[in-house]
């Protein structure tokens, strides 16, 4: 997908109280939550179109995740600790050169990782102001695995939810991701429960997670919530490999293809079967 890359993120400078307004900054999530200008681990952002959410979109990493896919391209990101302290105007500020661009290109901004819940309140930060500040759409990608730490306040500052559905079987679920898979569903369940608005990514990997039973599970749970407006299918691929090699982690999908046109067409028909925009 086509992406201007911005760098890595720039450590936190902004002292206390400078930034934004001290009314402004009074009203956001994370002054009410941690009375304190709000920091959080970057890993970098980017400009970026197709899979972060409508149109080109200020895309902010976070770094940290529980989960650890067997095919994930971003593996750099698991670690907290590897990312930069970096403060919230920072993440704005960097946003904010972009917002008449982004406008224009009916885009928005969106928070991902890594697993942005493993920092919530960061995260309903940076949500909050690219909303409220910025007038940007926002979106929040997620596997959903730290859904309970989404507050019922960050989710009404996010427009989308980019959720990640693994497997529909949960034996699969865990052996692509070392965790397992209720709490995903339960975050979905509530996602529903609340009208927001979900589009549903699933990889398909051959020999993993192309099961017929498996993509059909997905399919019937996602048309049954009535709160999914696109299903992406996403073909595995293989270009993160070099960045498990450069990390010294074995990359065990080494010898797993991409699957064929035909396949991501069928699969699409599956999810089409159930009422759902499936591109």
């Amino acid at each position: 997908m086509p992406s201007l890359a911005l760098g890595p993120a720039t450590p936190a400078t902004t002292p206390p109280g400078t930034g934004t307004s001290g009314a402004a900054a009074a009203v956001t999530p994370a002054a009410a939550a941690t009375r304190r200008p709000s920091e959080g681990s970057v890993h970098s952002w980017d400009l970026s179109t197709g899979v972060d959410g409508p149109g080109i979109r200020f895309v902010t990493f976070l770094s940290g995740c529980p989960l650890t896919c067997l095919y994930c391209h971003n593996p750099d990101t698991w670690k907290m600790r590897d990312g930069r302290r970096t403060s919230a105007d920072s993440v704005i500020a960097e946003a904010g050169k972009y917002v008449r661009f982004i406008s224009a290109a009916g885009g928005g901004a969106t928070v991902s990782g890594g697993e942005p819940l493993l920092q919530p309140v960061f995260t309903g930060e940076l949500l909050h102001r690219m909303k409220h500040e910025l007038g940007l759409h926002t979106a929040l990608d997620t596997s959903g695995f730290l859904g309970v730490r989404a507050t019922d306040a960050l989710l009404r500052d996010t427009d989308l939810v980019l959720l990640d559905i693994k497997s529909w079987n949960p034996d699969t679920y865990k052996r692509v991701t070392g965790r397992p898979l209720r709490p995903t569903l339960d975050f979905a369940r509530r996602l529903a429960d609340l009208g927001q608005e979900v589009h549903v990514r699933f990889v398909l990997v051959p020999g993993l997670t192309d099961d017929p039973a498996d993509i059909e599970g997905i399919a019937a749970f996602a048309g049954g919530l009535g709160n999914v407006s696109r299903v992406d299918i996403l073909p595995f691929h293989k270009l993160g490999e070099a960045k498990w090699q450069a990390l010294a982690m074995p990359f065990t999908l080494h010898d797993t293809p991409s699957p064929t046109p035909e396949r991501i067409a069928e699969a699409r028909e599956v999810f089409r079967a159930h009422g759902l925009n499936a591109v």
